[in-house]
């Protein structure tokens, strides 16, 4: 079943991998990389909303995302 109920995984943005943020809706490996990227430069992500900061990450791509990821403490 591919269907992303409550009970779907939410992912961390600020320990996931490439691979794992790739299977994210409207994220592709470039994507991916970039997130990771930014993670590397600027250090661990503070909120949700600072994906924005990635390129390539716009309101309609952080809108599908807010529901499926996160940031741990």
């Amino acid at each position: 079943g591919s269907g992303a109920g409550p009970g779907a995984t939410v992912i961390d943005l600020n320990t996931a991998d490439a691979a794992t943020l790739d299977g994210l809706p409207g994220v592709g490996p470039v994507l991916a990389e970039r997130i990771v990227d930014w993670r590397t430069e600027h250090g661990r992500f503070t909120s949700v909303e600072e994906l924005a900061e990635v390129s390539g990450i716009g309101d309609k791509v952080l809108s599908q995302l807010r529901d499926k990821v996160r940031v741990g403490p």
